[in-house]
């Protein structure tokens, strides 16, 4: 069994790169060793030269062609995703890439193709996939507490006249590939059924670029369940990143703490009719409900953080073990990107084929 680090090789050393991949391996190094790094900017291979001591280039095939590589972490723009990963993939290199996998629908089924091919092994950075409070989430709804859950809303939402290359689409800029894998992942697995139909409206509202920075998105799941998924660059006034609505009860959570409102279980809720009769004053017969109400930390159970996929990447590499992020998945939540991109009408059927 091999225990030696993982010789990576990091391609891209901006935002993502260096302000959260190398952020997050920090303390990791007994699993991952930083070996290579490239990116056009001089001064950010010369700081990857100070920091960690490792060999630097300023084209992604001298890095590809290193034989010390082992790993080519890919976190450029995502209009560099699809090629960056083909070229690293007919390497025979193992490929961490960054989200969204690439721009189009068209071009994530290649890429999946060209690594079941190839039998290389192609890895998403679907890395909100850790984040505690989704977590914890998916343990209060499998916990049954709430009752059927219908409808989840996710939200990330702020005010900002945006003005890098996210806001243009020539660059694979919009918020429906800069958020959107996130929480469509997030919505695909909480549907907790197969996807039926999808719709979806996308808006530019304050960005200065071409690209969208308002959309809307809802996932119609087979077991009726719907998920609300809104991501907006142009509202003044957010809402709560998570509501949850079930039959017996409902949670709202933002940040690091959420709030329960849901029906006693210990409760027997007596048999009730509808009364066709002419009603009285009031609005039915009056029913005394016993709730409880909590605010809670958020802590799943099983603890994790956005550096959690370092260690789910590293146990699939040198142990063998399945990444928690399939690559059908992955191409999944880019169908339902691609479909979003399309011009609203009311839902679209989404097929599985």
């Amino acid at each position: 069994m091999n225990n030696h680090p993982v010789k990576l090789g990091l391609v891209g050393l901006g935002r993502a790169g260096c302000g959260m991949h190398c952020a997050e391996l920090k303390g990791k190094e007994a699993k991952f060793t930083i070996v290579a790094a490239c990116d056009v900017i001089p001064e950010r291979r010369e700081h990857m030269v100070r920091q960690y001591g490792c060999r630097v280039y300023s084209r992604i095939e001298e890095l590809i062609a290193d034989p010390q590589v082992e790993l080519v972490d890919i976190a450029t723009r995502s209009c560099d995703h699809f090629e960056h990963a083909r070229l690293a993939l007919n390497a025979g290199k193992i490929v961490f890439l960054e989200k969204p996998i690439c721009q189009t629908y068209a071009q994530a089924l290649q890429l999946q193709k060209l690594a079941r091919f190839l039998n290389g092994h192609l890895y998403i950075r679907h890395n909100r996939r850790f984040e505690p409070a989704f977590q914890h989430i998916r343990e209060i709804i499998a916990s049954g507490i709430l009752g059927f859950v219908y409808e989840i809303k996710l939200r990330r939402m702020q005010f900002q006249r945006r003005d890098d290359w996210q806001t243009l689409k020539r660059f694979g800029g919009g918020q429906l590939l800069n958020w959107g894998p996130h929480l469509v992942d997030h919505g695909l697995r909480l549907l907790d059924a197969p996807l039926k139909q999808v719709w979806s409206d996308v808006k530019l509202v304050a960005a200065v670029g071409d690209a969208e920075d308002h959309i809307k998105l809802i996932l119609n799941g087979a077991n009726g369940r719907i998920v609300d998924i809104e991501i907006s660059g142009g509202a003044a006034i957010g809402e709560p990143e998570w509501l949850v609505a079930g039959t017996r009860g409902a949670l709202s959570c933002t940040g690091a703490s959420m709030t329960l409102k849901y029906l006693d279980p210990r409760q027997r809720l007596k048999l009730r009719k509808a009364d066709p009769g002419t009603p009285g004053a009031g609005f039915g017969h009056p029913e005394t409900l016993r709730w409880i109400e909590k605010t809670i930390p958020v802590s799943p159970r099983c603890q994790v953080n956005m550096g959690t996929i370092w260690d789910e990447l590293y146990r699939a590499i040198r142990r063998g073990t399945q990444f928690p992020i399939s690559l059908a998945e992955a191409v999944e939540v880019m169908k339902v990107i691609s479909m979003a991109h399309k011009p609203a009408g009311g839902f679209r059927v989404f097929n599985r084929k």
